[in-house]
């Protein structure tokens, strides 16, 4: 039982800074597209996204499908962890470019090369976007935990 409660409260902690991460790290794209910020406070809190979304994999993963939960069945014929599961990939989705312009710019830093900010507030979007997708993952995951729509 205590690893199952460990095992919840991780996820939900993680659910909790990734969420704040990827709020900060919108608004970082948002001051550094108004000149008002540094591109290292977007790449630290795009570390701190990254690590949660991994956490929230891992762990999620675990909870669904390593029997530490209501099991694989349930989840499988939950509706509502498909939605979940939807919003995830469509997280993923908006994520690509972001990641890509990312790990670009480390790249460019780590040559002393100056980066190109032109997509700052595109990206700045993308991640409320994201925040909005994970908020509405809350609110399913809450809707599962109740047996709302079971099958």
């Amino acid at each position: 039982m205590l690893t199952h409660w460990l095992l919840a409260a991780v996820h939900l902690l993680a659910v909790a800074l990734g969420l704040w991460a990827v709020l900060v790290r919108g608004s970082a794209f948002r001051r550094l597209a108004d000149g008002a910020a540094e591109v290292r406070n977007v790449l630290i809190a795009d570390n701190i996204w990254g690590i949660s979304a991994v956490v929230l994999l891992i762990s999620g993963g675990m909870r669904a499908f390593g029997g530490y939960e209501k099991g694989t069945d349930y989840y499988l014929h939950q509706p509502l962890f498909h939605l979940k599961m939807t919003l995830f990939a469509l997280i993923l989705l908006l994520e690509v470019a972001p990641m890509v312009t990312l790990i670009k710019w480390r790249i460019a830093l780590g040559r002393k090369v100056a980066v190109d900010t032109g997509r700052a507030k595109l990206f700045a979007r993308i991640s409320h976007v994201e925040a909005l997708l994970v908020l509405s993952m809350v609110v399913a995951a809450t809707g599962m935990a109740r047996g709302v729509m079971s099958g």
